[in-house]
C-alpha cells in the first residue's frame, strides 16, 4: 500500500496552506521560478504539492525534488499580500522530506560529509592551515586556469571557489569590557564558518559593540553551532541538539545577558525560531522562547539602543546587499542602511532586484552548483552595475558566493561585512584599508 507523503509529526498545516490564493505575486521574487519558469518550482506550486501530500499523495522523487530545489530565501514571504507563512510550511515540509524520502547513495554521502564538517567550528578551523598553504602556493590560480576541477568534480570545484582568502586568526577572549558606561550585556554568537574563515568580522563586531557601551560575552570554547544549517535542511533532531547546547551556554539565569547578538543572517533567523524548533520539548520550550526573544542582529541592536560612539569619515561608494535571511526572514532592512548612512562621507547605492537571492542559501550552492552559479553571476553583474567601490552585506555565505561569482563575470570589487565598515569608521581607519583587504575579489589571471 502506498504511504502518504507526510506522517503525523508536524506536517505542513492545512490552515496555512489554505491562506495561499495562488495570486502569483511570489513568482518574480522566487529564484528557482526565475531560473526555470516551472510552476512547481515556485512557492505557490510547492504549496499545491503540500496540499496534495496532505490529501494522501505519496512523496515521489519528483515531489521531493521540488521541495529540495527551494532555496528557503523567503522572498515570497515578503512579497505575499495574503501573509502566507511559507517559511513555516517549507520548514515542516523539509523535515518530512528528510525523514521519509530515500535519497540516493551519492546524495546521502554528500549530505553526510557536509553535516559532518560545516556545523563544527573546531573541524573547520583544522582546514585553515592546509587552505592557507594551498592559497599561498599558487595552486589556486593553476586550478582556475585549467578548469579541470569544475569538469571532474563540480561540487569540489564549488567549495574551492567559495573558500575565502584567509588572513590571520583573531581569537576572542571570553569577555570584552565596554568602552565607557556599560549600557547592556550582550552574548555574541561566534558562529561556525564566521569563526573559522572570517574571524576578523567577529573581532570587528566585538569592537563595535564595546565602543557602543556593551559588555560582550563570547565564551568561544563553550558555544558550538546554532543549528541553522541543520534546521534549514530539515534535520530537526540535529538542530534541536545544537539549540539546546547554545541555550545551556547563554540562556541560563546566571548568564545575565540582555541581548544575544548575531552577525550572520542565516544564524540569526534560526535563533529567532528556537521557540518553534523546541516547542515539543517540555524542558526547553519556555527557555527557548525566552532566549529567542533576546536575539538581535548586530544592526538591529545598534539601532535599538541608539549609536553613541563618534563616527569618522569613510569616503567610499558602497552597495548594500540584503542577505535573504536578514531582509525576508527577519525583516531587518532599514537598520543596516541607517547605520551605513550614519558614516560621514559614505555614499550608499542600491542594487537592482534586491529581493532575488544570490544563490548561496546555506548549503544550496554546494548541492546545486550550476543554478547557484547562475544566480551568483546575476547578482555580481547587478553589483558591478552600481559602480560602487565596496559591496557590503551581513552574511558570510553571501560574501563567499558573490566573491566567487565576480571573476566569472569579469569584474572585481572589494567586499566587507557591515561590522567591518562600522569598526573602521569608529576607529578612524583609512578607507583604503577596506578597499585593499583580503576580501577583495579580482579576476584570476
Amino acid at each position: 500500500m502506498t504511504q502518504p507523503a507526510f506522517d503525523e509529526h508536524h506536517p505542513p498545516r492545512a490552515d496555512l496552506i489554505s491562506d495561499c490564493v495562488h495570486c502569483g505575486f511570489c513568482l518574480p521574487t522566487c529564484p528557482t521560478y526565475t531560473l526555470w519558469g516551472e510552476e512547481m518550482d515556485s512557492p505557490r506550486g510547492r504549496i499545491h504539492l503540500m496540499k496534495q501530500g496532505l490529501d494522501g499523495e505519496p512523496l515521489s522523487p519528483a515531489m521531493a525534488g521540488h521541495f529540495d530545489a527551494c532555496l528557503g530565501c523567503m522572498a515570497c514571504v515578503t512579497a505575499c499580500p495574503s501573509g502566507v507563512r511559507y517559511d513555516r510550511l517549507i520548514a515542516d515540509t523539509r523535515a518530512q522530506v528528510e525523514r521519509r524520502h530515500p535519497r540516493t547513495r551519492r546524495e546521502r554521502a554528500l549530505r553526510s560529509a557536509i553535516f559532518a564538517l560545516f556545523p563544527y567550528p573546531r573541524r573547520l578551523r583544522l582546514l585553515r592551515g592546509p587552505l592557507r598553504a594551498y592559497q599561498a602556493s599558487g595552486l589556486r590560480r593553476l586550478v582556475a586556469r585549467t578548469g579541470l576541477l569544475a569538469r571532474l568534480a563540480p561540487t569540489l570545484a564549488t567549495l574551492e571557489s567559495l573558500a575565502p582568502r584567509l588572513g590571520r586568526d583573531v581569537p576572542l577572549p571570553d569577555r570584552i569590557a565596554p568602552l565607557g558606561r556599560r549600557r547592556a550585556t550582550v552574548g555574541m554568537l561566534a558562529g561556525c564558518v564566521q569563526r573559522a574563515f572570517f574571524p576578523e568580522v567577529n573581532a570587528a563586531t566585538a569592537r563595535v559593540l564595546a565602543a557602543e557601551g556593551c559588555e560582550v560575552v563570547v565564551v568561544p570554547e563553550r558555544q558550538g553551532c546554532c543549528g541553522a544549517l541543520s534546521g534549514h535542511s530539515g534535520r530537526e533532531e540535529e538542530a534541536r541538539r545544537f539549540a539546546r547546547d547554545l541555550i545551556d551556554a547563554f540562556g541560563g539565569p546566571d548568564a545575565g545577558i540582555d541581548y544575544f547578538v548575531v552577525n550572520a543572517a542565516g544564524c540569526g533567523s534560526a535563533l529567532k525560531e528556537y521557540g518553534e524548533l523546541l516547542r515539543d520539548d517540555p524542558e526547553y520550550a519556555d527557555r527557548a522562547t525566552a532566549f529567542a526573544a533576546k536575539v538581535r542582529d548586530l544592526a538591529e541592536l545598534l539601532v535599538e539602543i541608539g549609536p553613541v560612539a563618534p563616527r569618522h569619515p569613510l569616503p567610499l561608494t558602497v552597495a548594500y546587499h540584503d542577505a535573504c535571511h536578514l531582509a525576508h526572514a527577519q525583516g531587518v532592512r532599514a537598520q543596516p542602511r541607517a547605520l551605513l548612512r550614519g558614516i560621514p562621507g559614505l555614499e550608499l547605492r542600491e542594487i537592482a532586484d534586491p529581493e532575488l537571492c544570490c544563490g548561496s542559501a546555506g548549503i544550496w550552492n554546494v548541492l546545486n552548483p550550476g543554478p547557484a552559479a547562475q544566480l551568483g553571476e546575476r547578482k555580481a553583474r547587478d553589483v558591478l552595475a552600481t559602480g560602487a567601490q565596496l559591496l557590503v552585506t551581513a552574511n558570510p555565505g553571501c560574501l563567499m558566493q558573490v566573491a566567487a561569482a565576480l571573476p566569472r563575470v569579469g569584474g572585481g570589487v572589494a567586499l566587507a561585512h557591515t561590522a567591518q565598515l562600522l569598526d573602521a569608521s569608529l576607529r578612524g581607519l583609512p578607507a583604503e584599508r577596506l578597499l585593499g583587504g583580503r576580501t577583495v575579489s579580482r579576476h584570476v589571471p
